[in-house]
């Protein structure tokens, strides 16, 4: 199934009954699964970063993180690609596993930066990323334009990042950490909204629709992650 091709107008009563019943339901669900995603991949890093032999073999030898990252991006790849072939059970495995993977990779920010200046950036995010996502939720204004634009910028971002891996520019680094906060935060409303219309498009809550679910909660998690590590680069105090 097309899931943006679900139009809510071409619902029987009863479908629409089902659907305005679903809806809340599926969106709590969508809140929930990214709340379980953003607790496993926290509790994975602070593992990692606190039990010296894992960060050792980990870090120490670059093969073991390249594997890791590899297989992170093959993993939501995957994931994305195979969501309508695997049963509603396989696909929440696989987004704790990415989700645990995420944690392991995302340790390395502990090494780098103070635990108080992570913890206080993770408020500051959370706090951003609320406002942002209920902004997204709540306006009448139709945030559909904003979709092609962030994703140039977001391209933009993704292409001068690797190019600062050779040219290891600070001054680069703090202005795609800058860009990066403006494109996550506008990507968040932006992402927020289109969830919104679609789970209320949903013609009800069974598995096809709670993988839709599952995979916005993806999403959502992603524009967290993205978000919370560009004002670390910003705001975190690195360690001495």
């Amino acid at each position: 199934m097309d899931y943006e091709e679900m139009n809510y107008g071409s619902l029987s009563r009863e479908q629409q009954l089902n659907s305005s019943l679903a809806f809340p339901i599926l969106m709590r669900k969508v809140y929930v699964w990214m709340a379980l995603a953003l607790i496993i991949t926290g509790l994975s890093a602070f593992y990692v970063a606190t039990t010296p032999a894992l960060l050792s073999m980990i870090f120490a030898n670059s093969a073991v993180l390249m594997g890791l990252i590899i297989a992170e991006l093959a993993l939501v790849f995957w994931l994305s690609a195979a969501i309508n072939r695997l049963s509603l059970v396989s696909a929440t495995l696989m987004y704790i596993l990415y989700s645990i993977i995420n944690g392991v990779t995302l340790s390395s920010i502990f090494l780098v930066y103070t635990a108080e200046s992570i913890g206080s950036v993770f408020f500051i995010t959370a706090a951003t990323f609320g406002a942002m996502a209920a902004y997204g939720y709540f306006t009448n204004k139709d945030l559909t334009s904003w979709g092609r634009m962030l994703f140039m910028a977001l391209l933009g971002i993704i292409i001068a990042s690797i190019v600062n891996i050779f040219v290891g520019s600070s001054g680069l680094h703090l202005l795609i950490s800058y860009a990066g906060v403006i494109v996550f935060v506008g990507l968040t409303a932006y992402d927020s909204q289109k969830i919104k219309l679609l789970m209320l498009q949903a013609p009800d809550a069974s598995e096809s629709m709670q993988k839709l679910a599952l995979m916005s909660a993806l999403t959502l998690y992603l524009d967290f992650i993205n978000l919370f590590l560009h004002l670390l680069s910003i705001l975190g105090d690195r360690r001495n």
